[in-house]
């Protein structure tokens, strides 16, 4: 047990010791650009409620043969799995906001990629960029795991440098925080709430296209600023049906911490980007009042904008080209 012990502190203070906030170096350029180059895939778009059809906030973004995942969501690994992607391919994490439903899949991703399995494997740094308070939060998860980390080490041979943290942390007025391989992502400060910092969004730029992810927020200037001509525009939305509040007062907070379909919309109209797409429906019900639906989020959005808008669900891809082609998932067959 004393060995134990002394293991799993030297384990940690060595992963404490390799972490970094600096920011990430430039890797080897990956491939050109071509027209199956640049895709998205809505690995969660559902909430904190444990829904089994919508899993946590996650979006996947491969571009210029890179995995890049923004936020961690619940079942984040599953989704990866059911792609057909080893968890040790995700290139880095992007995190919008240190809210538990968009990083509690975030252990599962760092470890289970970690192992040595089929899905798993990683013996690289686990790559993550986020706001201030990134740091805060690895070393943390260093500490709650540390006595895993050192029996697997010691146990399995599991390499060391495959679970320590490359971390970057940047001030919230964000700015470019990633270019490699003719990738380029812009991080920029959302609304999300007056005591919800720091919260920001993602531009991802490639080839000459570029998609925007909201993050959670209320009605933006970031994202009317960067999500102008976008070829692609992810968006939360947040409704809910009247006289619910009036019964639920306490919803009232978590729902001006959104945006409702017709403030969507309305960004929808300004930024006029070729694809609007939705993710993390926050759509509040009770007995009395069952949630809208899909189809009336959709409605209330098309009475302010009259463009094209993919209403996401799980897995639904995009593929970014001179149009953006919408996928739905379809298993593949047995």
């Amino acid at each position: 047990m004393k060995l134990k012990n002394q293991l799993g502190s030297a384990i940690a203070a060595a992963l404490i010791a390799l972490s970094t906030t600096a920011v990430h170096a430039a890797e080897p350029a990956a491939a050109a650009s071509s027209a199956r180059d640049f895709s998205v895939v809505l690995l969660g778009t559902g909430t904190p409620n444990p829904n089994a059809e919508r899993f946590g906030g996650a979006v996947l973004v491969q571009a210029g043969g890179q995995n890049l995942v923004f936020d961690a969501g619940r079942g984040v690994t599953i989704r990866l799995w059911q792609l057909g992607l080893p968890l040790r391919s995700v290139d880095h994490v992007f995190l919008t906001h240190y809210h538990f439903d968009h990083t509690n899949g975030l252990v599962d991703l760092w470890l289970t990629g970690w192992v040595s399995t089929a899905y798993g494997g990683r013996t690289t740094p686990f790559r993550i960029t986020g706001p201030k308070g990134l740091g805060n939060l690895t070393r943390g998860l260093e500490a709650a795991y540390a006595d895993d980390l050192a029996v697997r080490v010691a146990d399995e041979g599991l390499p060391l440098a495959g679970v320590k943290f490359d971390v970057t942390e940047f001030d919230e007025a964000g700015g470019v925080v990633y270019e490699q391989g003719g990738v380029k992502v812009t991080a920029f400060p959302n609304e999300h709430g007056e005591k919800i910092h720091p919260s920001v969004g993602y531009r991802i730029d490639y080839g000459g296209r570029s998609v925007l992810i909201s993050g959670d927020t209320r009605p933006s200037p970031g994202v009317l600023k960067y999500g102008k001509g976008v070829d692609l525009l992810i968006h939360e939305v947040a409704a809910a049906r009247p006289g619910l509040l009036e019964e639920n007062p306490k919803m009232q907070p978590i729902m001006d911490h959104h945006s409702t379909p017709e403030q969507a919309g309305r960004i929808f109209a300004e930024t006029r980007p070729k694809l609007a797409a939705y993710t993390h429906y926050v759509l509040p019900a009770t007995k009395k009042y069952p949630p809208m639906s899909v189809n009336d989020v959709r409605q209330a959005t098309q009475t302010v904008y009259d463009g094209p808008l993919a209403m996401g669900e799980d897995l639904m891809r995009f593929d970014i080209a001179d149009t953006v082609s919408v996928v739905p998932w379809k298993p593949a067959s047995r």
